[in-house]
């Protein structure tokens, strides 16, 4: 996909998913009604951070790992890097998340994959991405467990919806629809997301919405695009880990 000079190099990786204060205000007091997304903004030093991106200088130990990784994050991806070559690929990411998550689909592994790649290797992680992804899951593992009120491991929709608009997603009820019927099994009972389905479905709206507000400088709810650009937005996210 052609840059817009503005961004650099094309990323896919989904801004930290942290609840501007403006939103938690209009959240908590009931107000707002429209949907679509608030500006992005900043936190401490005044510039955002995304995952998987470095964030200043810094000297990586001779692991590979970030200075001051926890070291079951490093032992995680040591014990299934069996060949040493420092990098794992979807198997043995889905072998190393499950020890300190649960386990995750294929499908979602591949996702992350594709989200947190290594610029050396497209189809694997290596232990700076792993050790971003892990701390991205987590920070979404906080979020899912907030909006699981019933503490029962899954969300419904009205859930899903409240946990997105907290990411300062304002999710229309249609698109909400859509969201949800793509885990429907047919069974007729209540759709409800595990925390592998919420990442997928939280990951990819959060993806695609980041690639969407790079057009969209004046974060009006809307930009003009071409066709070719549109594709290029969306399909990766979609056929790139399936």
């Amino acid at each position: 996909m052609a840059s817009n000079g503005k961004h650099g190099s094309p990323s896919y990786v989904p801004s930290a998913p942290s609840l501007p204060e403006s939103y938690r205000q209009q959240y908590f007091q009931g107000s707002g009604g429209s949907y679509g997304y608030g500006q992005q903004h900043s936190q401490g030093n005044g510039s955002s951070y995304s995952y998987g991106q470095q964030q200043g200088p810094s000297s990586y130990g001779h692991s590979g790992f970030p200075p001051g990784t926890d070291p079951a994050v490093i032992s995680s991806f040591q014990m299934v890097d069996r060949d040493r070559s420092g990098f794992i690929d979807d198997n043995e990411l889905q072998q190393a998340l499950s020890s300190g998550y649960q386990r995750f689909s294929l499908r979602t592994i591949r996702l992350l994959i594709f989200l947190f790649k290594s610029p050396n290797d497209p189809l694997r992680v290596g232990p700076k991405e792993f050790a971003a992804l892990w701390t991205c899951l987590g920070q979404w593992r906080g979020i899912f467990e907030k909006y699981d009120k019933d503490r029962s491991g899954k969300i419904d929709s009205m859930e899903l919806r409240d946990a997105l608009y907290s990411l300062g997603l304002a999710i229309p009820p249609s698109v909400l629809q859509l969201l949800i019927s793509k885990y429907d099994d047919g069974s007729g009972s209540r759709v409800e997301l595990n925390f592998d389905s919420f990442v997928e479905c939280g990951m990819i709206v959060k993806g695609l919405t980041d690639k969407f507000k790079e057009r969209d400088l004046r974060y009006t709810g809307s930009a003009t695009i071409n066709y070719d650009t549109f594709m290029s937005m969306v399909i990766p996210f979609f056929v790139s880990y399936n």
